[in-house]
């Protein structure tokens, strides 16, 4: 598979760029006999192009990784862990699977934060050929239960902190069958769990283990692989299968955005130098996140990238890692770069060898962008995605995204979109209307939800939801959703999930959830609630009624009691424009 470019130069100031059009560097970079090869194959009838040589199964990316040995794959707080003994641990507990009696196509869900056990227990569920459900760790307890159940998992893999927020509701599991727990500080009651560590020993000890014998199960590149949650307009999360193809897609994303941008900027590609020093990234995005695992996991795995991993994200101690392991790129969502331009502590560190930082997930600051060439004399970095995409859709890197800030860029060249009106015909460019995508990245449908997979899944294309529109070279601009989403710091808040909570409670009357926005997480949620009369309740009991009940990201910022019924239309509902506007008049005072 190719390998991109060892160094990426921040973006230049020739006024010549670009040297070559889009169009043209698309067609070099996928001719037959590039690094980036593009062929036409069919699947379900249809003709989809594809990665010539990108790894068709995660199988053939897990193999990868023998090439990079003793380089180090995973670093976390004291634990430094090789591609070797990642390896040998997946191996290991993959047997301890084939041993519990998982079968291909059998849910094994997984759930904890990005720990070294994370992408151990991932590739040893691929391997033995079941379907790896990976579980939103910030959920609730009665998340964690509800997407367990969603999936049919017998087998669940928790940290000990899911496993505490799970635990009494464990009754309420009855087919899931085994349980393991890693990191936990004792012996658990439950008959059904096992610690990790007894099956694989600690991230240091993994070296240790024997060298272990892969599965004899081979995928095919169409067969289910991983089940990722996401939400629908109902607020229900529904779980989006990806295929062993559908993972290889994003692999490659980044390193053609990469080489795209040398050759538009007239520069020659150099040739991969196996000497060179390892490549670096930060990781600030949750593995569970299809973003965190298709486009930064596999690409390390296949690639032999190290991956510097915090408890939870922190600027100054990133600024800290960024110089201690010389990263060279950052990706997660806005805030993150946010939070580190504005670090005090920056300017304690050498950050010099940070190349890209890159984002997606939540709007972008155009001042971002340029902040990110200027004061990091880095490449500012960006796309579009969702979860029935497998992560990367569209990709924009350096002088493209400093020419069109407020683009996610054009769409890879496995992949299609276009912009439709509500009848589905195709708009002309320029024009508004929901934006619709096509290619290998597309996911199979949701699992066990036909009649929503029929809706949002038509001849190949999938719905986005997204309002978007499309000029002449193919650069993508978002300027609206349609559904009735918050996206909060990259995390989606779907409103009538958090409403129907507010009513549940007995004081509440009404609920309305809206956006407001915030400098750093790109959007918060505000909540409007009328009282009963004669009932009496807090914003900040209301907030902590929210809390018991849903993950923390979802809470409202802020609980405003209205003095009386909240605006409705001609139909009966509640008017949410109206409720957006007064936010906006105060933010604008």
């Amino acid at each position: 598979m190719p390998e991109a470019a060892q160094r990426t130069p921040p973006p230049a100031e020739s006024p010549s760029w670009p040297v070559i059009s889009l169009a043209q560097a698309h067609g070099a970079l996928t001719a037959p006999g590039s690094p980036f090869e593009v062929e036409t194959i069919t699947l379900d009838g249809r003709p989809v192009k594809w990665w010539k040589n990108a790894p068709p199964t995660l199988r053939h990316t897990f193999m990868a990784a023998r090439a990079h040995g003793q380089k180090t794959f995973i670093v976390y707080e004291d634990e430094r862990v090789s591609f070797d003994a990642f390896m040998r641990a997946s191996l290991a507990f993959a047997a301890e699977l084939q041993a519990a009696g998982v079968q291909p196509g059998d849910r094994v869900a997984l759930a904890m934060r990005n720990l070294p056990e994370w992408p151990v227990v991932f590739f040893a569920g691929v391997l033995t050929g079941a379907v790896v459900a990976a579980l939103n760790a910030w959920w609730s307890g009665p998340e964690l239960v509800f997407g367990i159940r969603d999936a049919g998992a017998t087998v669940a893999v928790f940290d000990a902190e899911r496993l505490e927020r799970i635990r009494p509701l464990l009754d309420d599991l009855p087919d899931l069958g085994r349980i393991y727990v890693s990191r936990a500080s004792a012996s658990d009651p439950d008959p059904r769990t096992t610690t990790l560590e007894a099956v694989i020993g600690a991230p240091n000890d993994w070296r240790d283990l024997p060298e272990g014998v892969l599965p004899d199960h081979a995928p095919h590149p169409e067969d289910g692989a991983v089940l990722f949650f996401t939400s629908g307009t109902s607020g229900s999360p529904k779980a989006a299968l990806g295929t062993h193809r559908n993972a290889g897609c994003s692999l490659m994303a980044a390193q053609f955005s990469l080489v795209r941008s040398m050759i538009r900027r007239g520069e020659a590609v150099p040739r991969p130098d196996p000497e060179a020093p390892q490549r670096v990234g930060l990781v600030s995005i949750p593995f569970f996140h299809t973003t965190g695992c298709n486009a930064v996991l596999l690409p390390a795995v296949a690639l032999g990238q190290k991956l510097v991993c915090q408890r939870r994200f922190d600027p100054a101690e990133a600024c800290a890692l960024i110089e201690r392991e010389a990263v060279q790129t950052i990706g997660g969502v806005p805030a993150v770069a946010i939070a580190i331009l504005s670090c005090p502590e920056r300017a304690n560190h050498d950050l010099s060898s940070l190349e890209v930082v890159a984002y997606g997930g939540a709007p972008a600051p155009e001042t971002l962008v340029r902040k990110i060439a200027a004061d990091m004399k880095a490449a500012p970095g960006s796309g579009w995605g969702m979860t029935e995409t497998s992560a990367t859709h569209t990709h924009h890197l350096g002088e493209d995204y400093l020419n069109r800030p407020l683009s996610c860029g054009p769409a890879m060249p496995v992949s299609e979109v276009k912009v439709v009106d509500e009848a589905g015909n195709a708009l002309p460019t320029g024009q508004v209307g929901e934006l619709m995508a096509y290619g290998p990245n597309v996911v199979k449908g949701y699992w066990n939800r036909p009649e929503e997979t029929a809706a949002a899944f038509i001849d190949g294309w999938v719905k986005t939801g997204d309002i978007a529109r499309i000029d002449e070279e193919g650069f993508v601009f978002i300027v609206d959703r349609k559904k009735d989403v918050i996206i909060r710091g990259g995390e989606n808040i779907y409103c009538q999930e958090v409403e129907d909570v507010l009513y549940a409670h007995p004081a509440v009357v009404e609920a309305a959830l809206v956006s407001r926005p915030h400098p750093v997480l790109g959007e918060e949620a505000v909540a409007f609630v009328f009282l009963m009369p004669g009932q009496t309740a807090t914003p900040d009991e209301l907030r902590a009624f929210v809390a018991e009940r849903l993950a923390g990201f979802k809470v409202p910022a802020e609980v405003r009691i209205a003095a009386s019924m909240l605006p409705r239309n001609a139909a009966g509902k509640i008017v949410k424009p109206d409720l957006k506007s007064a936010l906006a008049r105060e933010t604008a005072q």
